[in-house]
């Protein structure tokens, strides 16, 4: 995908590539994306840039994304020589939300940046025990909640736990995510007390060749 100068999104991704952002410095480089998500105007760029894209732009984009049980995941940028991804998540409003993975207590295989484009969300932050011999998530403990508004910003590594329980109808926020740093992420429901692991499809073919 071609972005000019102007467009936010080459402006973020010539920053980001330039220092390399990995698992060791992306706490770190927060703040050059704290300035970049407070630019005035960045929903209506972001709008304009997405009116703009021509027709097969656009339908890469759509072939990117996907639907979760609480959100729809819209990927806007994903180059395979960046260290990154750029992808907007449109929350469903929450009588939508089937029990799932954003309302559980869960980790993910990459490190991100978001900042919150619109709405607001309660977001939870948890210590989790881990089973060495299973992978599987055996207790979390509350750490932090709070709800956020528009216009905050946050980092999240990928050995950390999170979730969001409730967001505001119409909230949407934009990630910038690293490239998999864990072969999978794990689950823990609060209530059922059960967890889960979560592997990629995209990363099975190999079991795939060997059961069928």
């Amino acid at each position: 995908m071609v972005l000019t100068r102007t467009c936010p999104l080459a402006e973020l991704a010539i920053d980001v590539a330039a220092r390399r952002a990995g698992s060791d410095d992306w706490r770190a480089l927060a703040e050059p994306f704290q300035r970049w998500a407070a630019r005035p105007g960045l929903r209506a760029e972001l709008r304009a840039h997405i009116q703009s894209l021509p027709p097969e732009p656009a339908s890469a984009m759509i072939r990117r994304s996907r639907e979760t049980t609480t959100h729809f995941a819209w990927c806007l940028r994903d180059e395979r020589d960046e260290p990154f991804s750029f992808w907007l998540h449109e929350y469903k409003p929450q009588r939508d939300w089937r029990h799932g993975y954003a309302d559980s207590v869960h980790n993910h295989r990459y490190h991100f940046w978001t900042t919150i484009l619109r709405g607001s969300y309660l977001h939870e932050r948890y210590s989790a025990t881990v089973d060495a011999a299973s992978g599987l998530i055996t207790s979390a403990e509350l750490i932090h909640g709070d709800d956020y508004p528009a216009g905050t910003t946050g980092v999240l590594l990928a050995d950390e736990f999170h979730r969001i329980p409730k967001a505001a109808d119409n909230t949407m926020t934009f990630l910038v995510k690293s490239r998999p740093v864990n072969e999978w992420s794990v689950s823990f429901d609060p209530l059922t007390r059960t967890s889960h692991r979560h592997v990629p499809v995209e990363t099975r073919l190999g079991e795939l060749l060997e059961r069928i």
